[in-house]
């Protein structure tokens, strides 16, 4: 028999290896999610690739049965980290989160179906009977993500995004608030506005106060594996789609970039005790790391949530990034008026106290940043094999 790399010789009678998706069909036998969950996980996460019978690697039949259950036991592993996910999120989010999970494990793949998705694009109008014109917009990735950026800002004071402290800001959310028109009217008035203003729109009138812009989020080492002539992914911000890094240094030609240096924990810049606000910088600081809403079961993106300090700056607390976190409008005004706390320990993890001091909840950090982080990737140059997250016990061959 063939020797594979780490110098175990297959066995004929050995068991028949156990499914990667195992693992959703007991979590749905034991009441743990629903078929719709085990559904949306299955789909987000497709297949594991194939080995690539091209790459030198994997001429060694050996090599590809090894490199095979590596990827199994990596899809295994992600399968398990969804179904925990599952409770706090609805079936949408958890298939996206799926997706993204899954073009963090394979880059190569990821590019292909963005690809795709990008060949897909188009638009469609017509009139009907009635003599009104219909419009069908299919967007690729970075469509998607300028249409969110466009009407998304303008509609937030209507959907609780931050409260603002600028008098005239206030006063122009509490007019849209106001504002007759339904929401899907007034996304249709901007968009015309928009088509029509062009590149002479005058974004403070248009856009309240952040003006539409995509950003992405790509490590250094997903930036230096592009550069190597490998592949990698980033992540749009606001919705979580994960792009090609290529996408990325594509856009930084267009627009330019923003270094954030972070540590694993994502707590990069501090201010301390000479500014009361978090700056303009530590916003997108505590975005990067949080992904939104830290609250337990929020889906709030960051562009709909407030800065909070930790601990109270009226008693000492520091204006820095790992003091501070994320909380959308709801839940910060829930945190101050009804006695809930958060705390953290050094860099630790974030813990939800309840008010009734009962047992605290651990704050989680999205999934996708997790993957994106962790860097589950084997290192460009070295045999493709795939990596299981921390913690995980990887099944017997």
């Amino acid at each position: 028999a063939v020797e594979g790399p780490d110098g175990r010789k297959p066995d004929a009678a050995e068991p028949a290896a156990r499914p990667w998706w195992a693992p959703l069909g007991e979590a749905f036998t034991a009441g743990r999610i629903t078929v719709d969950q085990q559904d949306a996980i299955r789909r987000g996460l497709g297949e594991p690739p194939e080995p690539d019978a091209d790459d030198p690697m994997h001429q060694d039949a050996a090599e590809r049965a090894f490199w095979t259950r590596d990827a199994h036991t990596s899809w295994e592993a992600a399968a398990i980290d969804l179904i925990e996910e599952a409770g706090r999120r609805t079936v949408e989010d958890l298939g996206a989160a799926a997706r993204a999970v899954r073009d963090v494990l394979d880059p190569t793949g990821a590019r292909a179906r963005y690809e795709e998705r990008y060949e897909q694009r188009s638009f469609r109008s017509w009139m009907d009977a009635r003599g009104i014109t219909h419009a069908r917009i299919d967007c690729d990735d970075e469509g998607a993500a300028w249409l969110d950026e466009i009407l998304d800002p303008a509609l937030r004071p209507r959907r609780g995004g931050p409260r603002f402290v600028d008098p005239d800001e206030k006063a122009a959310a509490e007019a849209l608030v106001a504002d007759p028109r339904s929401n899907e009217q007034l996304a249709y008035d901007l968009f015309l506005d928009v088509i029509t203003a062009g590149a002479r729109a005058d974004a403070a009138s248009v856009f309240g106060t952040r003006q539409a812009g995509v950003r992405v989020i790509v490590t250094a080492s997903a930036r230096d594996a592009e550069a190597a002539g490998s592949t990698a992914v980033a992540l749009i911000e606001e919705t979580g789609v994960t792009v090609p890094a290529t996408f990325a240094a594509q856009r930084a030609c267009d627009t330019g970039t923003r270094e954030c240096v972070v540590d694993t924990d994502g707590d990069p810049l501090n201010l301390g005790r000479e500014a009361r606000l978090f700056s303009a910088k530590q916003k997108l600081a505590l975005g990067i790391r949080d992904g939104g809403c830290v609250w337990t079961d929020c889906d709030r993106p960051a562009s709909y949530c407030e800065a909070h300090h930790i601990d109270k700056h009226s008693q000492g607390g520091r204006t820095d990034v790992d003091r501070g976190v994320l909380l959308c409008r709801f839940h910060h005004m829930n945190l101050h008026h009804h006695g809930w706390r958060i705390s953290r320990q050094n860099k630790g993890r974030l813990m939800l106290h309840p008010p009734d001091d009962g047992a605290p909840i651990v704050l989680g950090r999205p999934l996708e940043r997790r993957y994106l982080w962790g860097d589950r990737q084997a290192p460009p140059g070295s045999p493709r094999r795939f990596r299981s997250p921390p913690g995980h016990v990887r099944p017997a061959a």
